[in-house]
């Protein structure tokens, strides 16, 4: 977050290392989430995304500026959403439940892909060196953005991925899916504003990103 970068003691080239190494990761890690949702839906049988050119891993395809914006600036935001029609799924609930938790699945991946980068490499790079300190953020902010990214898509609130996947297990007039439409975007309005998801953070992001340089620490 911008805000967070200012607070930094980095001058020059380290400024711009850092900053760049924070739009690309996220940038990736947006990317990846949205390709995946394109790929499996069109696995499934849509082919919507594939047809708008959303089945890519061009960043511009599916950044949004103004979910970008909000990213830097308060640390929260979004991708321009994949458009899937789910009534041409072969099989309607598995097609939802498939598509729902393939961005979640791949940003877990790549957290945990880069988190092994991270711990082999980054002792061997001279922080001197600007291109080796890009390479060092960015292994850095790959490693907790996705796994920021996964977590939050997990909770089970519209328009969320974890609210998708759990409630095609329900039926429509559920009152708890009905609940969802109606006040999900109010709901997670209040978890971002609020210090929810800093506990979600120390408490489950932090905690992964560990586990996962122990599981390294093995090797």
């Amino acid at each position: 977050m911008l805000y967070y970068l200012f607070t930094l003691e980095l001058r020059g080239w380290a400024f711009v290392a850092f900053f760049l190494a924070y739009i690309v990761a996220v940038a990736i890690a947006f990317s990846a989430h949205e390709f995946s949702h394109a790929l499996v839906a069109n696995w499934c049988g849509d082919r919507t995304a594939k047809s708008l050119g959303r089945m890519s891993l061009n960043p511009f395809k599916h950044i949004d500026t103004f979910g970008m914006l909000s990213f830097l600036f308060v640390g929260f935001g979004w991708a321009k959403p994949v458009p899937i029609n789910p009534l041409k799924f072969r099989n309607y609930k598995r097609g939802i439940r498939l598509v729902s938790s393939s961005g979640v699945v791949t940003n877990f991946f790549l957290s945990f892909a880069f988190s092994a980068m991270f711990y082999f490499l980054a002792p061997l790079l001279n922080l001197n060196n600007v291109f080796f300190m890009f390479i060092f953020y960015l292994l850095m902010f790959s490693t907790t953005i996705n796994l920021s990214l996964a977590i939050f898509n997990l909770l089970p609130i519209y328009p969320l991925d974890g609210f998708n996947f759990l409630s095609s297990f329900m039926r429509p007039d559920n009152k708890f899916v009905q609940f969802m439409y109606r006040y999900g975007s109010i709901i997670l309005l209040i978890v971002v504003v609020l210090p929810i998801f800093d506990l979600i953070y120390e408490f489950g992001i932090i905690g992964l990103q560990s586990l996962f340089f122990k599981l390294w620490g093995l090797f």
